[in-house]
């Protein structure tokens, strides 16, 4: 399996922002609100590394997904900026899907985010020592 961090291009590093804890709380809250819904993360796996995809690619590539909330996630992707709406004026209709260059970025959080949840104490079945102690 290859690691999702290889295929995205970074931006140029920015003056480090400089958090409180709360400020930094606050920020992840919003962050992950933009993330919030069933299908969200489904749709950005299906188009990290610049994959661009019919509606009705990903209709198929997410079973149990229904049209109309796969619409509705992707709209919501879409006025927050992560997603990009390519509409082919033609007959029949073609409308296709990316990640912009902010919703690619996403893709190393994700990675670690994965990575973190992973290496989870006790994820193998098997408890560590603090978690017998107790």
């Amino acid at each position: 399996m290859t690691r999702t961090h290889e295929k995205v291009r970074y931006s140029p590093e920015s003056k480090p922002h400089a958090y409180t804890r709360e400020t930094a709380a606050e920020g992840v809250e919003q962050a992950l609100k933009l993330l919030e819904g069933r299908w969200k993360l489904v749709i950005l796996f299906h188009l990290f590394g610049g994959r661009i995809m019919r509606f009705s690619d990903l209709e198929r590539a997410i079973p149990g997904i229904s049209q109309k909330m796969l619409i509705q996630q992707l709209r919501q992707m879409e006025g927050d900026g992560i997603v990009r709406r390519i509409v082919h004026h033609q007959v029949p209709p073609k409308v296709e899907y990316a990640l912009t260059d902010w919703g690619q970025a996403l893709c190393p959080a994700l990675d670690a985010l994965l990575t973190w949840a992973t290496n989870r104490p006790g994820a193998d079945g098997t408890a560590d020592a603090a978690e017998l102690s107790v």
